[in-house]
Order: structure tokens, then C-alpha cells, then sequence
């Protein structure tokens, strides 16, 4: 089914919207303890706004012709994300950089339809400190169900999300440790289903690239990124597997009767690069264990430094160089491969899968590191 956030864009007629559903729970467990930084800057960023006076730039009443998202989206851009329609409210936190924590850019666009839909723009440096940027992002914007966009471009888009990194060329090589530069767009709740609507990714698609176009324009660069919606792959599909084909890898296999559901076969990432993602026992709205091979060593920054504090050590063999960690719910081996650092995980939402991640872990790495030609990899769990 496709995704929507719960309200229709197709008529003028205004309907209650229904009341939001409980955040789904898939998203990871924060590794990390202890950190202030989170509640300091939002304290500064709190007095800022107070000394300021004004953080919201906000149009007064519904969205006509006017620029929105700091300038960079038409009237007709919006109304595109709408169906068509032009009552649309926008408001946006300006693009400014954070002088006091060495943060990259940051800034914040909300759209927001009298029928209840919204679309949600940030800019924003990826946050390493938690592994995988906080969690929740890596949650849903490296989902099974996003595609990827291609072309050299560092990004991905479903039909309710969509992210582009903004090219070095234009911003500088990002240093060793720090996530990319991208902006994101949502555009209604998270969901995990293998159905896909072609034409609202091809919309929010295009939104990102205006977006990473019109601030890279702001920035003085040359050149722009061209839209590739019409050149994105054909929507993720729900496959079947063999039982040598776990997650459609094949060789990968798990011993005994852990055979896909038939009515709910695993959401495997479809196209090349920067990520494949296998979202498998999707239950309530989010996959109870997820393999994902972060390809792009841009991405891979995110596990960096969780390769070294989130369990017991996982250690390469046979002269293959990386480092990684495992737990009952988590295992992770990052790489050091001839195009950069490679991270492969599985995760689970409980500890009741802590076998089967024993068991796959060290074939999932081996499979997919000879898949991306950083092979051969062979890894030593803890005991």
C-alpha cells in the first residue's frame, strides 16, 4: 500500500486527520550513555531564539506563488508535493551554522496542509556520536524501501522519503570521522511495506535535488545536480528466497525452519549502492531484523567509532583488516576495504534472535565482502 501520513491530497474537501499513531518502536536502542551535549545546545539554541526574538521565518497564511524552504522552492514545487494544491502554510527555521559546537549547517522547512498532510525539509550534517546518525535516521532513510539515486550521487528516496548529500565539490571533502552534509525530506510516517508509489518518490525526488541545487547556489558553487527521478530503479519489491538465498544473498543460509513468512517475504534494496538494506519480519510496521552493507565509506562514518564500545570485540582474520563488536541484538564488523571503510551489520529489535546473529554474521560478511570485491573477509567472533 502506498505511504501516506493518514490524509488525502486528491480533493478541496477538509477532513478531521485521524489521530497520529504511536512512533514505531523499530528505531534502535542509543548506544551511547552520558551525553550532555544534546540538552546544552538545545539550551543555547533556546537562548538564541529568546535573545533573537524571531526563529521561525513564517508566511502569513496559505502558500500562493511565493519562494518557500528558505527561498529555494516555487510555488508550483510545493503545489506538486500537494496534488496539486496551493492553501499550503510554510515556515522555516533560516540556514545558519553552529559557531559554538563546530557543527556543519542546520536549518528546518515545514509545510503543512489545511487537510493535514505535511512535508518536513532539513538541512543538516549527519550526527555520528550515536552510531548510525542518532539512530532514527539511519532507521528510515536507509530503509529496504528507498532506492538509490544514482549517477555518483550520494542519496536515496522512497515515496515517503528522500536524502541527498550535497557533493563535495561544492562543500569540501567532509573529514575523517564527520557523517556528510545532506538534506532530507519526510513526508508521512514510517513504514517498512514493500509497495512503493513510483510517482510520489519521483515528486519528493525532485524536491531534494531543488533543494541541494538552491543551496548550493547560495554557497557560490558552479553546476547543479540533475534530477535523476526519471532514472531511479524500479520500486522496491518483496522477494522470496531460497533456502540458500537468506535475504536473497546467495550461499547465505540459516540452519533449521526460519523460512520467510510467504504473506511476508523479506524488502530487499533494489539497485546499486550506497547501501543494501534487507528488511525481514516486518511485524507491526517495522522489521524485526534488518542486514544492511553500507557501502559508501561517506556512510560508513556513521559506525565508526560504535565499531569500538558496543560489545565484545569481533576481529578480522587471514591479514583482512577491520574491526567490529557483538551482542545479542547487534553485530557489527566495519571493514577497511580497497575503496574505503565498508560497515555490514545485522540488528534485531530483541535478544531473541542473538543465535541466528551468530550464525549469519560471519557468512553475511564473507558473501557480501566477495559481492563488492572487498573479499576475501573472514572474521573471529568473541566468545
Amino acid at each position: 500500500m502506498t505511504e501516506t501520513d493518514g490524509t488525502g491530497e486528491t480533493d478541496g474537501t477538509t477532513a478531521a486527520a485521524p489521530p497520529e499513531p504511536p512512533r514505531p518502536w523499530w528505531h534502535w536502542r542509543r548506544l551511547t550513555r552520558g551525553r550532555l551535549r544534546p540538552a546544552v545546545a538545545a539550551a543555547v539554541a533556546g537562548a538564541l531564539i529568546g535573545g533573537a526574538g524571531v526563529a521561525w521565518q513564517a508566511q502569513a497564511g496559505p502558500f500562493e506563488d511565493k519562494s518557500a524552504c528558505w527561498g529555494m522552492l516555487s510555488g508550483d514545487d510545493v503545489a506538486d508535493l500537494f496534488a496539486g494544491k496551493r492553501d499550503i502554510g510554510a515556515s522555516d527555521v533560516p540556514i545558519t551554522s553552529d559557531s559554538i559546537f563546530s557543527e556543519g549547517p542546520s536549518g528546518v522547512c515545514r509545510l503543512k496542509s489545511p487537510r493535514g498532510r505535511r512535508v518536513t525539509a532539513q538541512v543538516h550534517q549527519l550526527d555520528t556520536r550515536f552510531g548510525g546518525s542518532g539512530d532514527k535516521w539511519a532507521d528510515e532513510y536507509l530503509s529496504a524501501r528507498m532506492a538509490p539515486l544514482g549517477g555518483g550521487l550520494l542519496g536515496m528516496a522512497s515515496d515517503t522519503r528522500a536524502w541527498l548529500a550535497v557533493p563535495e565539490g561544492c562543500i569540501g571533502r567532509q573529514s575523517d570521522g564527520d557523517g556528510p552534509m545532506v538534506i532530507d525530506m519526510e513526508a508521512g510516517w514510517t513504514n517498512y511495506d514493500d509497495e512503493v508509489d513510483a510517482g510520489e518518490r519521483a515528486r519528493l525526488t525532485g524536491a531534494v535535488v531543488r533543494l541541494v541545487n538552491g543551496y548550493m547556489a547560495e554557497q557560490g558553487c558552479e553546476g547543479e545536480v540533475k534530477d535523476p527521478a526519471d532514472k531511479l530503479p524500479a520500486p522496491t519489491r518483496s522477494k522470496g528466497e531460497g533456502p540458500d538465498a537468506f535475504c536473497g544473498v546467495k550461499g547465505l543460509r540459516l540452519e533449521g525452519t526460519r523460512e520467510a513468512d510467504k504473506f511476508n517475504p523479506p524488502v530487499v534494496t533494489a539497485g546499486a549502492g550506497p547501501v543494501r538494506t534487507c528488511d525481514r519480519d516486518v511485524l507491526f510496521g517495522h522489521p524485526r531484523l534488518r542486514l544492511m552493507t553500507v557501502e559508501d565509506p561517506r556512510l560508513a562514518a556513521l559506525y565508526a567509532g560504535l565499531r569500538y564500545k558496543g560489545g565484545p570485540k569481533i576481529k578480522a582474520v587471514g591479514g583482512a583488516r577491520g574491526t567490529g563488536f557483538l551482542r545479542e541484538d547487534f553485530g557489527l564488523f566495519q571493514a577497511e576495504c580497497q575503496t574505503g571503510d565498508v560497515t555490514f551489520l545485522i540488528r534485531a529489535d530483541g535478544t531473541e534472535r542473538a543465535a541466528d546473529i551468530r550464525t549469519l554474521l560471519p557468512r553475511y560478511v564473507a558473501k557480501e565482502a566477495d559481492r563488492i570485491g572487498c573479499g576475501p573477509l573472514r572474521i573471529k567472533l568473541p566468545a
